[in-house]
């Protein structure tokens, strides 16, 4: 479990393909405390670490990891948010965020408004009904942030200068794909909702 508050960028130094996985190695300055079987989030994905040797430490994505992320698209030298599993007895100062990265989002926008900048994401509605609403609560690329002008298929986001310098989001531009993780409360709720409504449906027939 995690809170959304990234700790860093860490680099990738290292991509290897092997069979349908992506190994994937990278540096940080937290890299040398690291433990094999340890959780990391890398762009909201939960990641096990696998290797850590010096300053570097490895982790594996599977199949449908790359095909739900933007973990596929990641090239040498590029940054990624990370953030190490959250401890019970500490202050949760974003939100619950699993590491389940649900889809992928599109970035059609950014404006910077008296130094601060607002993200616009566009995404194409699953199976699932995954929605935003005013001032919830959403992760994006791993980040902790709270949605502003919530629209059926797109939502803003308003980034502070600390957050748009201590993760990636300085190098997010329109046409950047980014990882979107729903609020789970969110998604209890509409699932239980549309139950709800074929349950009644189906009694109508």
């Amino acid at each position: 479990m995690f809170s959304g508050i990234v700790e860093e960028t860490a680099r990738v130094v290292k991509l290897e393909k092997e069979q349908e996985n992506l190994h994937i190695t990278l540096t940080c300055s937290f890299a040398h405390e690291l433990k094999i079987d340890q959780s990391i989030a890398h762009n909201g994905v939960c990641l096990t670490v696998v290797r850590q040797e010096g300053n570097t430490y490895t982790v594996t994505a599977i199949r449908e990891t790359l095909e739900k992320s933007n973990l596929g698209l990641l090239k040498v030298g590029d940054e990624v948010n990370v953030e190490r599993s959250m401890k019970m007895d500490s202050f949760l100062d974003g939100h619950l965020v699993q590491g389940h990265v649900d889809q992928t989002a599109e970035c059609t926008d950014v404006k910077e408004v008296e130094g601060s900048w607002y993200y616009t994401f566009a995404y194409q509605p699953a199976q699932e009904d995954y929605i935003t609403v005013e001032k919830g609560s959403i992760a994006v690329n791993g980040v902790s942030l709270t949605v502003v002008n919530s629209r059926e298929t797109s939502f803003q986001v308003a980034i502070i200068p600390y957050t748009y310098e201590v993760t990636n989001f300085h190098n997010i531009r329109p046409g950047t794909i980014v990882n979107l993780e729903f609020d789970i409360i969110g998604k209890y709720i509409a699932k239980m909702v549309k139950q709800q409504v074929e349950s009644y449906l189906k009694d109508k027939r």
